[in-house]
């Protein structure tokens, strides 16, 4: 008769396979996997108002571009005056800002640089209606312009524009609209011109039947255009972060210029209202999408977000005869190319 074997000493042979097997499991499930990565959030700076032009952070964000770089983001929306010192301050992690907002301010001690280049072409200009009489920076002589502040890009820009006639902004009428509200002034009379952007103002003016005139400051000094920035802390403490927040960007950017349907769907699904008038919306993205290129940059071509240091320097010593620079700074003081594989020519 065979011998019977101690009942303690089965199941301690049964709990030693069974340690054995969970073990087993476990290695073959881990074997040549990879921890899932961390998320880094980051809060993200756009302009005043939620728009169409800022589709490829909408859409990078909604399908997932983001998410696949590790990163979290939450948008608000700041003008330039609030978003740089915030940035700088760490308040918030990056921002897109104007060049000619990002130079002063590093002069004045701001610890911020700009990182990528999200618009090749200056996109603050002045614009007029089409029968107003005014063709060339010269025929603003007298004239009542619109603006919204006497300070930030638009400003700098109207300068150089009237430098150009070799007049001053005394030789002008300025009337501000704080409230952003230059474009219905000129569509109302109430000014013969104003400063805006070449992918808003006119489109909106010319959607409701009114031809207009734009004058630009691309052929007189050309001003780089806005950018992503971060503070220089930012950049030391979440630099993987933003350098995939930078690749999601630039991939939608460049989804976007080739399906522009795609970043008004993203748009739209951001800011249901602006589905109310979704032609006005792909003419606006259309524009953008032209000031995203620099001046000869071929149509076809890939978006990479890379910095000109030329534009920068001019834009330096320009900004200095305006005195709007009050200690020197090099190009190497206002760039950090590093996100961007290196500046352009």
């Amino acid at each position: 008769m065979p011998r019977r074997r101690p009942r303690s000493r089965a199941l301690a042979a049964i709990a030693v396979l069974g340690a054995l097997v969970v073990a087993f499991v476990a290695a073959c499930s881990s074997g040549g996997s990879t921890p899932a990565p961390s998320v880094t959030k980051l809060t993200v700076g756009l302009g005043y108002i939620p728009s169409v032009q800022f589709a490829a952070f909408y859409r990078a964000d909604q399908a997932g571009y983001y998410a696949a770089e590790g990163v979290q983001v939450t948008f608000q929306n700041e003008i330039d005056a609030n978003l740089v010192p915030k940035v700088g301050q760490g308040q918030v992690d990056l921002g897109l800002a104007d060049g000619t907002s990002v130079i002063p301010a590093v002069s004045q001690g701001i610890p911020i640089r700009y990182l990528a280049t999200i618009y090749g072409r200056f996109p603050s200009i002045v614009f007029a209606k089409a029968n107003s009489g005014i063709a060339s920076a010269a025929d603003l002589k007298g004239k009542k312009i619109g603006i919204p502040a006497k300070s930030g890009s638009s400003w700098i820009m109207l300068q150089a524009l009237l430098g150009s006639a070799k007049l001053s902004t005394s030789d002008v009428a300025i009337v501000e609209y704080p409230d952003f509200g230059q474009g219905a002034a000129v569509a109302a009379g109430a000014v013969d011109a104003a400063t805006g952007f070449n992918n808003n103002e006119p489109i909106q003016l010319q959607l409701a039947g009114t031809k207009t005139t734009v004058l630009t400051v691309d052929e007189i000094s050309p001003l780089p255009g806005p950018g992503l920035i971060a503070s220089t802390s930012t950049i030391g403490s979440k630099k993987a972060a933003i350098a995939g927040f930078v690749r999601a960007t630039l991939k939608a950017m460049n989804e976007i210029a080739a399906t522009p349907s795609v970043g008004v769907d993203a748009a739209i699904k951001a800011v249901p209202d602006l589905g109310k008038s979704r032609p006005a919306q792909e003419a606006i993205l259309a524009a953008t999408i032209a000031a995203w290129r620099a001046p000869g940059e071929a149509a076809g071509s890939s978006l990479s977000g890379a910095v000109d240091t030329a534009v920068w320097q001019n834009s330096i010593d320009f900004l200095t005869t305006l005195k709007l620079v009050a200690k020197p700074v090099t190009t190497s003081d206002v760039i950090d190319a590093s996100f961007t594989g290196g500046s352009g020519s």
